[in-house]
């Protein structure tokens, strides 16, 4: 009898161990993949439809690849109260950095200038250069946003123009972009915007800004 009691508990130990090898064997984890959407550039988009045609029909480009386009935007700011504080460079670069949504470059002098107390190595300014899907949400947010918001708003200047097809666009106040909030601006400051694009004449240039909206100063043709 005892024989048979331990043959009936052998199938039992069997199956114990078979359960505890389904207990370790652990089910692989499946890890959740983050698959960020891209979201269309409205002026990149805008530039392949519209642009394109219009600039093909008024100067007769045979080939797409022939019409000028916006390579990149330079956006440049001096500071010259950073003699008198050097802390003010970094305020300044952390307000560039939220409106161009790009980290920028700290700029330092190269040569010592005793007239204007400016030491070798010491931070003056700060510069970013914005290309392809950040340059074209950048000027979408200049044109339609920014330059509505400045005072006494006349229209853009079309004369700075350095004659290779490039503009620069002086700013007196940064408060005009969105991302700045006024009541926790330290220091006011200004910027020189620079649009390089590659078209070969000044009029191309002008003419590839004014069809993405940049709204330059209409000059009155006299009839005498």
């Amino acid at each position: 009898m005892a024989n048979e009691k331990k043959e009936k508990k052998a199938p039992k130990t069997e199956k114990q161990d078979d359960s505890k090898g389904k207990k370790s064997a652990k089910k692989p984890e499946t890890k959740e993949v983050f698959v960020e959407e891209k979201i269309p550039v409205r002026l990149q988009d805008f530039y392949k439809s519209d642009v394109v045609k219009t600039l093909s029909t008024k100067y007769g480009y045979k080939n797409p690849y022939q019409v000028p386009k916006l390579e990149k935007i330079s956006i440049n700011v001096g500071v010259g109260a950073a003699t008198q504080d050097p802390k003010i460079v970094d305020v300044i670069a952390k307000e560039l950095e939220n409106i161009a949504g790009q980290k920028p470059v700290v700029v330092k002098a190269k040569k010592s200038v005793s007239n204007f107390k400016l030491r070798e190595g010491m931070k003056i300014g700060c510069k970013v250069t914005l290309r392809k899907a950040r340059m074209y949400e950048f000027l979408d947010k200049l044109i339609n946003i920014s330059i509505p918001r400045i005072r006494d708003f006349k229209g853009i200047p079309d004369k700075s123009f350095d004659g290779n097809g490039n503009y620069t666009l002086g700013l007196k106040e940064h408060v005009i972009f969105p991302e700045v909030n006024i009541d926790n601006v330290i220091k006011h400051f200004g910027m020189d915007i620079t649009f390089v694009t590659s078209a070969d004449t000044d009029d191309e240039a002008r003419e590839l800004l004014r069809a993405f909206g940049m709204p330059f100063v209409k000059r009155e043709v006299s009839l005498n």
